[in-house]
């Protein structure tokens, strides 16, 4: 295994990541969602033969496009990244982690940029279904680009099927079935999918009620809010539904991340589930890190422990617990891991001793001893323990996982309440006199951005310090560059990528100001 680098680099090179991620997060949803919006519009009609619908389907492909153009600029950028400044990571796992993307690239990218040609430029080109269909294989496509891109992600929070080979100190694919249908990245897709149909329809309903507002544009507006709502609200019933299932998934798969979330230091049965509170400092700390209480808590009783064991009475392991251990639950301290994690690097050390002494049996014998499903399960399962230096490394940034999963989960209530009011008030056909909601609608365009946000701050900062849950550290995967290097390239990502967005929020607003003129 390789040794921890300079913390700075290490600093830099994950500012650098989370800079790209942030900003690429900011072009993906809204082409998530807009896709299918813009498909269900056409097929509206296609079916109808209506040429308001056309020409509404029109305006939305245009915004939409100004949107993917961009977002495909970030999304390259970072990818890149993983071989500039994780080099160490891609070696240790870039046969796995490389399969989805490359299928992303090959057949998503491709399925979704080549009908997208269509899409722009084939009206009166190709008859009316077959523009319909390349309209859907957009859509399709890029829920298939985000399918691929979560499973690898999903397999760096709970990395399943896979072997590791000391020869090439490498993991190994062995099951393509279990990486693609891993319980975090099913999870995932769902909840991640969602949420960008969700601010897609949040999109399009905060642009429609500009129009109200400015007594422009009235038909597409009312039609366009009526898809938003129903869309809208049937995506943000599902944000909640995935949102619990993957909560579920993570107090399996990442009980640490769990029990931060939830600011859960102690253990309990009957735990309750936290709907808003405030941490503070306490007087107890785990090694060097002080453990945080509640200066203010609202609880819902029992839930918690029904979330994760299916009855209130169910035991919910707290940061305590899975820190320092609980034999009564059949959990290891970390202090353990890291024993059983050494166990496997000096077994790696000594295959690579004995290679360079030509032993062949005893390589024969360690690379048995490496496929056992024992010593995967009580040793190499903690790789990754080896190189952390304190056992309450193991545990993330408390307060930044709590107040980011609150605020993501409160967010996704509220735009059930908002999209049901849009579909009541539609109904009613008041929605254009009650401009104080219109213009709650137009500002709120800006939450599904900050709850995805949120979503995506949970679930990297929420496993740290692992860039492979428990098998490595962020500290040992960065490459072996200077620091300064890396600041560099930070500052000009930052300067491009705000250029672009800026670019980007022009070219709208100014397409929004002209409106639907084809």
């Amino acid at each position: 295994m390789i040794d921890v680098t300079d913390l700075t680099l290490v600093d830099w090179s994950r500012a650098q990541f989370a800079l790209t991620a942030i900003y690429h997060w900011l072009f993906v949803p809204l082409t998530l969602g807009l896709s299918f919006i813009v498909a269900i519009m056409e097929t509206i009609y296609v079916k109808t033969g209506l040429e308001e619908w056309k020409r509404m389907t029109r305006f939305w492909m245009t915004l939409f496009g100004i949107n993917f153009a961009i977002g495909v600029a970030t999304g390259i950028i970072l990818e890149f990244e993983f071989g500039t400044n994780w080099s160490y990571y891609s070696w240790f796992v870039g046969d796995i982690f490389g399969a989805p993307l490359a299928i992303e690239g090959i057949l998503a990218f491709f399925l979704e940029s080549t009908f997208v040609a269509v899409m722009f430029f084939g009206w009166n080109k190709v008859n009316k279904k077959f523009h319909l269909v390349s309209t859907w294989l957009v859509a399709v496509g890029a829920s298939l680009s985000a399918l691929w891109i979560l499973v690898a992600n999903a397999w760096m929070q709970n990395p399943v099927g896979m072997v590791f080979n000391p020869e090439t100190a490498r993991n190994e694919m062995v099951d393509f079935w279990a990486v693609l249908f891993n319980e975090v990245a099913v999870s995932k897709f769902l909840h991640t999918i969602s949420s960008g149909f969700l601010l897609g329809s949040m999109f399009v309903a905060g642009i429609s009620a500009w129009y109200l507002l400015q007594k422009r544009e009235h038909h597409l507006a009312t039609r366009s809010l009526l898809v938003a709502g129903v869309f809208g609200l049937l995506s943000s019933l599902l944000v909640v539904y995935t949102g619990d299932s993957s909560a579920r998934t993570l107090a399996r798969a990442q009980p640490v991340k769990f029990a931060a979330f939830e600011a859960l230091y102690d253990g309990r049965s009957d735990a309750g589930l936290v709907a808003a509170g405030i941490l503070k400092d306490s007087d107890r700390k785990i090694g060097k890190k002080v453990v945080k209480d509640f200066s203010f808590r609202i609880e819902i009783p029992g839930f918690l422990s029904f979330m994760t064991g299916g009855n209130t009475r169910a035991f919910v392991p707290g940061i305590n617990d899975l820190i320092l251990g609980n034999p009564e639950k059949g959990l290891l301290p970390v202090a353990e891991k890291m024993r059983r994690g050494k166990v496997a690097q000096d077994l790696l050390r000594d295959y690579k001793n004995a290679r360079a002494g030509n032993d062949s049996v005893k390589m024969s014998t360690i690379r048995k001893v490496f496929a056992d499903k024992q010593f995967i399960e009580e040793h190499f399962r903690y790789f990754g323990y080896a190189s952390v230096e304190n056992p309450e490394d193991a545990i993330p940034n408390v307060p930044l996982a709590f107040y980011s999963f609150h605020l993501m989960v409160t967010l996704g209530f509220y735009f059930i309440l908002l999209f049901c009011l849009v579909l009541f008030l539609l109904f009613r056909g008041t929605i254009a006199k009650q401009r104080w909601f219109l213009w709650i609608l137009l500002f709120s365009i800006l939450l599904p951005y900050v709850a995805g946000e949120m979503g995506w701050v949970l679930a990297e900062m929420g496993r740290q310090p692992w860039i492979i849950q428990d098998l490595m550290p962020v500290s040992t995967a960065v490459s072996r560059i200077g620091s300064g290097s890396v600041i560099t390239t930070f500052v000009l990502f930052a300067v491009l990528f705000t250029v672009l967005l800026i670019a980007e929020v022009s070219i709208m607003i100014k397409q929004i100001k002209t409106g639907p003129n084809h």
